[in-house]
């Protein structure tokens, strides 16, 4: 579904990514692990559109996207919840909602599908008419992943979700990202410094470390590495 290809990212002149390759297939649960300033968010950046490679390449289904917009990679199927939430304070949970379905048409199936939400995530429909600002973290990291399911995407980019979260939340999170997986089939590109819960839901892992991936393996596989049980862990 998504190929990463040798990418080259650069915040002016310094480079973030080193020649990044990440293949996903359809239906699948990737996760990328590794420490802080690896360039794990850069990478999502890059394949968003946000923050584009200086070379290299990205396909989505065999579609070059590389030099497309942001809006122009969100309309083909991939969406990015982002770190930090970056939620609408000042917009309702509804008008939130909206936002994700901004470049949807189908005004009949947007409003089912902003029901839906409310089925994945009760807390929201109880706070519908609520600022997003008002929220608490938790509930704020549920609006996010709502807001961008809104847009129907194919392949949803998830950039720490369980970061500032208690465990409780953090738990919850993680059994919605499995069930929108498994019942959606929506496929998962998952950024994660949690790496402990990030393999136990992911199918396959990469590893990066200073802008390279370092490693790749089934999740199951990378939960034994001795390397990995080392690093991210804190198993030695």
């Amino acid at each position: 579904m998504l190929e990463v290809k040798n990418i080259k990212t650069y915040y002016g002149n310094i480079q973030a990514l080193k020649g990044v390759d990440i293949q996903i297939s359809e239906g699948e649960i990737i996760t990328l692990i590794g420490a802080n300033g690896a360039g794990k968010t850069t990478t999502l950046m890059s394949i968003s559109g946000i923050v584009p490679p200086r070379s290299g390449e990205v396909l989505f289904l065999g579609q070059p996207i590389s030099d497309l917009q942001p809006n122009e990679i969100v309309s083909l199927g991939i969406c990015q919840v982002p770190e930090g939430r970056r939620i609408f304070p000042y917009l309702t949970v509804s008008e939130n909602l909206d936002m994700g379905a901004f470049l949807r048409t189908d005004s009949a199936e947007v409003k089912k599908d902003q029901e839906y939400i409310f089925e994945l995530f009760p807390i929201l429909a109880e706070r519908r008419n609520q600022a997003g600002g008002t929220l608490s973290g938790g509930e704020q990291q549920m609006l996010a992943v709502g807001r961008a399911l809104m847009a129907r995407p194919r392949l949803l980019l998830l950039d720490e979700p369980s970061l500032g979260l208690a465990p409780l939340v953090v738990k919850q999170i993680f059994e919605i990202i499995k069930k929108i997986n498994t019942e959606n089939k929506t496929t998962i590109f998952l950024v994660e410094q949690n790496a402990n819960l990030a393999l136990k839901v992911a199918h396959r892992g990469y590893v990066m470390e200073n802008g390279r991936i370092t490693l790749s393996d089934t999740s199951a596989n990378l939960m034994v590495n001795e390397d990995v049980k080392k690093a991210y862990l804190g198993i030695s």
